[in-house]
C-alpha cells in the first residue's frame, strides 16, 4: 500500500487551501462575513434544523452562532421558530432571500472555477481533476481517526 509522507500531505493541504482561498475571492460583495455565509450554506444543504444541530455540523458552540444568527435573522435571510414537537428547541431555516443569496454566491464561484478550468487545463487534465472529486468528497467527510 502506498502512503504519502508528511511533506506530501502538507503540499496537498496547501494546494487545497490555495484553491479554496482563490474561490473565496470570487464571491459577490453582499456585505456578509464568511461566518454568516457559511451558516447560510449549511442551512441550504441541511434544510430546516435546530441551532444545536447546525452548531454541531459547523464544529462550533451554539453560543458562537448567536451573533451570526441574530444578524441573519435581522437581514431577513433566515427565520427562526419554535419546534412544534419540543417547544424548548428552536428551528432555523433559510428564507427565499437567504436561499437566493447563497445560490448566487455559489454560482459566481462555480463560474470562476469553470472558466479557470477552461483557461488553464486541457481535456485530459480536466478529466483527471474530475476523477479526484469523489476522493476529495470522501476525504472531506472523514472524521479524525
Amino acid at each position: 500500500m502506498t502512503t504519502i509522507d508528511v511533506a506530501e500531505a502538507t503540499r496537498l493541504r496547501e494546494a487545497i487551501m490555495s484553491v479554496a482561498r482563490a474561490a473565496r475571492t470570487h464571491r459577490p460583495d453582499h456585505g456578509l462575513p464568511l461566518t454568516q455565509i457559511t451558516v447560510l450554506g449549511y442551512l441550504d444543504r441541511s434544510g430546516t434544523t435546530t441551532v444545536a444541530a447546525l452548531a454541531d455540523r459547523m464544529h462550533v458552540r451554539v453560543q458562537s452562532l448567536t451573533v451570526s444568527m441574530n444578524k441573519l435573522d435581522d437581514a431577513g435571510l433566515i427565520v427562526r421558530r419554535t419546534d412544534p414537537l419540543d417547544r424548548r428547541r428552536q428551528l432555523v431555516e433559510l428564507t427565499e432571500a437567504g436561499r437566493a443569496l447563497i445560490l448566487d454566491d455559489r454560482a459566481q464561484r462555480d463560474a470562476w472555477l469553470a472558466q479557470s478550468f477552461a483557461d488553464n487545463f486541457d481535456d485530459t487534465e480536466r478529466g483527471l481533476m474530475m476523477l479526484c472529486v469523489p476522493l476529495f468528497e470522501r476525504l472531506a467527510t472523514e472524521r479524525s481517526r
